[in-house]
């Protein structure tokens, strides 16, 4: 007798994988599903900076959830170290931001939210070329090596006897007096009892394709395309990371140094393109003239799950009684990626949210 699974999720990057693992840790039988391979999507292609790009910036609703993130990640981090032996290379370097001509709003959204902060002496810039304005240096912020935790995530699933599908695209939905009965994939129909979609930035088209004529409540939910570069230099070239305007450098441990990242509509079209590269290159090479003495050796393209503000859906649905959604979370997938799974787990369990549910209703994403 083959047993249903409590829970049947959509999508395999972060979202879904640290989804999974919170419902495996609340006693749930889990499957995963992803149409390509585990974590190949924008998970994979993102820089992976721990904290939104000028947070002050953005809505309350996704500090809530960064903040909440960065109580949960130095423990995911070292569990995922001991209980699968891949290190995802947390890295608790700092942020430098060149630039920041509000700085009292982000002194006061730091002082409120307790992320410490300073104004950066001379020594800071003695390697950057460029204007600094209002300086500020987050020497807390840390960095996780995409891939790498990718890697780590994966391995801990299949520790945990999480069943996964790759390659298995949903193609249909089997839906009687709404609730879902049974999803058809590339392996066959399965049956479901909770289905979780966790599918980034093609959750909103699968909605589209799947849902239309079952409910009038659909996420909005697009591409947004982002390129980056990579640097390989020595060991220290760049000690932390460094936000000038409207781009970003990241260093790894081993050297390498990520350039990153336009923000483009283009669809599903993650083909990469020399307007965009020659654009970043420019940027790194002049805020770092260092780079000039090392080889550019990878540029590559991913998909954001975007939305009108950047706030994710997390939610149960309105109408499709055992459905929900944990996406949409644009350029902020990895850092709110552990609270918004602790949320959706609350909601679907109905335990105490962890944090307040209501902005990523869809009756209040827009």
């Amino acid at each position: 007798m083959t047993t249903i699974p409590d829970i049947t999720l959509i999508g395999g990057g972060i979202i879904g994988l640290l989804t999974a693992r919170e419902f495996y840790n609340a006693g749930a039988i889990v499957t995963l599903i992803e149409k390509n391979q585990i974590g190949q999507e924008s998970s994979w292609a993102g820089g992976g900076i721990l904290l939104p790009i000028y947070p002050w910036r953005q809505a309350q609703a996704i500090s809530a959830l960064v903040l909440q993130s960065l109580k949960i990640y130095p423990n995911l981090i070292k569990e995922l170290l001991v209980d699968t032996g891949f290190d995802p290379e947390w890295r608790q370097c700092g942020m430098l931001i060149t630039k920041n001509p509000d700085f009292q709003v982000a002194h006061d959204w730091c002082t409120k939210h307790q992320i410490a902060y300073h104004l950066p002496d001379n020594s800071f810039f003695d390697f950057l070329n460029t204007t600094a304005e209002h300086p500020l240096w987050l020497p807390d912020i840390a960095q996780v090596r995409n891939p790498r935790l990718l890697k780590s995530l994966y391995q801990d699933v299949l520790n945990k006897g999480i069943t996964i599908y790759e390659n298995s695209e949903l193609t249909a939905i089997h839906c009687r007096d709404q609730r879902i009965d049974a999803i058809s994939t590339a392996q066959g129909q399965l049956a479901v009892n909770q289905l979780v979609i966790t599918c980034g930035a093609w959750s909103g088209e699968l909605y589209q394709r799947l849902f239309t004529g079952l409910s009038k409540n659909l996420p909005d939910i697009h591409p947004v395309k982002g390129q980056m570069l990579l640097y390989d230099t020595k060991t220290d070239t760049l000690p932390f990371m460094v936000l000038d305007g409207d781009h970003y450098l990241i260093p790894r441990l081993d050297g390498k140094i990520l350039v990153g990242s336009t923000v483009e509509s283009d669809n599903f079209n993650k083909t990469t393109t020399i307007t965009a590269k020659d654009h970043l290159s420019q940027f790194a090479l002049n805020l770092l003239p260092d780079l000039n003495n090392y080889p550019l050796i990878k540029h590559w393209a991913g998909l954001r799950p975007g939305t009108a503000q950047g706030i994710p859906y997390v939610t149960r649905h309105p109408d499709i009684k055992n459905l929900s959604i944990n996406a949409g979370h644009f350029r902020n997938g990895l850092i709110m990626a552990p609270a918004t799974a602790q949320l959706l787990v609350d909601l679907v369990l109905n335990r105490k949210p962890s944090v307040a549910p209501e902005p990523y209703q869809f009756e209040t994403v827009h």
